[in-house]
């Protein structure tokens, strides 16, 4: 063989390599990009962790609230009436006081 046809073959061979190497290269850098800033990438997940532990908060304040109303609601049940619980429901929602009650009005 002579030098002349060896060198072509080389060339065209080297060029095959360094295309499956920018080949691979590109496709690691396009996975790795998604892995990181992609729709269920890294960063979607930090912001749906930090949504769901603001979620959370919520409901545990909305559970305190219901525990508390359904407790009202028992004690305002028509076979039972609580009588402090009528008299607060009147003095909040309907504004009566009794005669010995002092108002103090705040301006």
């Amino acid at each position: 063989m002579s030098p002349t046809t060896n060198s072509p073959n080389r060339a065209r061979r080297l060029l095959k390599q360094l295309a499956v190497t920018l080949a691979c290269v590109a496709l690691t850098a396009y996975f790795a990009y998604h892995i990181r800033y992609g729709r269920h990438g890294l960063e979607a997940r930090a912001q749906l962790i930090e949504r769901a532990a603001l979620v959370d908060f919520e409901v545990k304040g909305l559970e305190s609230v219901r525990t508390k109303l359904r407790h009202d609601v028992a004690l305002l049940s028509p076979e039972i009436p609580n009588a402090d619980i009528v008299e607060e429901t009147a003095r909040d929602m309907l504004g009566y006081v009794r005669t010995d009650d002092k108002i103090i009005i705040a301006q």
